[in-house]
């Protein structure tokens, strides 16, 4: 891969971008979904050859499900396409504005980041959000996918380069895919100093990790999903079985499913036997010792083990979960961010001041109460899309939207003050 030559490309491209309106952007990102709209059974036969590849070589299902695309997850794309360019554009918006003692003129406003690179597994879906994202806040984008989802991104990046050719002032040159035939690929990447502006890895603790220990180029770290369900005492059992089932079993393999349920021990005898029976046929539970305890003489129960101490603080993208007790709230809170990812965390309770103390003590980016985990994603939270759930302080945090691809810079105006 030419990184020297890729990289001035989108540096040209990202000028061009800064300089468009939002009607030239909006109309470019039209003109990008009507192409893989146009393009559509291309793109899954292209996915259909992925997938086949993908089961031969052992993946497993939860694993296929993130690579696999339909027509429902097309449409999905489309409509994602649709919302961000409803969206107000974030570039030139004025932050602050004052007036200094010495007469000049300061205003703080929205830029955008220049060349994004974002390092991803699977998703072919993550192909088209993440360079609408990009291309609506005015940034030029390097995408390096997974050989596992190549000929479905490849579909992708030839009908997104063929709507901002047929779009008037589309920029053709603001997406580059990355060819995906060697590791060294990501390396080149992530030491491209002053060639990227910045690096979003999205995918396993692995990848995450890989990426931020290589790294030379600034980073938004997305982490990888360890996320908790506590089951307060006061909690509905029926509500709380309800959002456990949704948020381990409609996607085990998304970063936002809960990998462990946080029980306290008062209502381990009423909670234990209905989960183990909730669970029956679709979920491995992995139980501590004080939960295995009340899984006897259960009917049709899940395939049940008990917990060791690997089975927490692990993310297992699989149909497989473990379950804690703690005795009071401090004690789960102090579980969960000792074994979590901050990513998100859910309590289930009756408790108003339990939910506040929660909320404020839990270190996550997002932190909910009597609501499915399932919900931290850039298109539930009216983003459209998203780049990624950033699991750190600085800069974005939580689905990152259109203004998690800015930054901002001061314009100061003035008739000759000097100093």
């Amino acid at each position: 891969m030419d990184i020297e030559k890729i990289t001035a490309s989108l540096k040209n491209a990202s000028s061009e971008l800064a300089l468009q309106t939002a009607s030239q952007k909006n109309e470019a990102l039209l003109s990008v979904s009507d192409s893989i709209e146009k393009n559509r059974k291309i793109i899954l036969e292209a996915n259909a050859l992925d997938v086949k590849n993908a089961r031969e070589r052992g993946m497993s299902e939860s694993l296929v499900e993130r690579l696999s695309l339909d027509d429902k997850k097309i449409d999905s794309i489309i409509d994602s396409f649709k919302l961000i360019i409803s969206q107000t554009d974030p570039v030139g918006e004025e932050v602050a504005g004052w007036k200094t003692p010495a007469g000049m003129t300061i205003r703080q406003v929205r830029v955008p980041l220049g060349v994004v690179a974002i390092i991803y597994e699977s998703r072919p879906n993550v192909t088209a959000d993440a360079f609408a994202l990009a291309y609506k806040s005015g940034n030029a984008i390097l995408l390096r996918g997974s050989s596992s989802a190549i000929n479905s991104n490849l579909a992708l990046e030839k009908a997104i380069k063929q709507g901002l050719k047929n779009a008037e002032n589309g920029v053709e040159e603001a997406i580059s895919l990355a060819p995906c035939k060697s590791h060294e690929e990501v390396e080149q990447i992530l030491t491209a100093v002053g060639k990227v502006d910045v690096a979003l890895p999205r995918g396993g603790a692995k990848l995450i990790n890989m990426v931020v220990q290589t790294a030379k180029v600034p980073v938004i770290q997305t982490g990888a999903g360890i996320c908790h369900l506590y089951v307060d005492e006061s909690a509905d059992l029926e509500m709380a079985l309800n959002l456990a089932w949704n948020a381990k079993t409609q996607r085990p393999g998304a970063c936002n499913a809960i990998e462990t349920i946080v029980v306290n021990e008062k209502i381990l005898n009423q909670f234990i036997p209905r989960l183990v029976e909730k669970f029956a046929g679709k979920v491995e539970l992995r139980l501590d010792e004080k939960s295995y305890k009340f899984v006897q003489n259960v009917q049709n129960p899940a395939k049940i083990k008990k917990a060791a101490d690997e089975d927490f603080g692990f993310e297992f993208l699989d149909f497989i979960c473990s379950v804690k007790t703690v005795s009071t709230l401090d004690e789960a809170i102090d579980f969960i961010n000792s074994h979590n990812t901050k990513h998100s965390e859910c309590i289930v309770t009756n408790n108003r001041q339990n939910s506040r103390i929660f909320q404020s003590k839990i270190d996550a980016a997002c932190v909910y109460v009597n609501a499915s985990t399932r919900f931290t994603d850039g298109g539930e939270f009216g983003f459209g899309a998203e780049l990624g759930i950033s699991t750190q302080k600085l800069h974005a945090r939580g689905p990152m939207g259109i203004k998690a691809l800015t930054t901002t810079k001061y314009l100061i105006d003035g008739d000759g003050q000097i100093r």
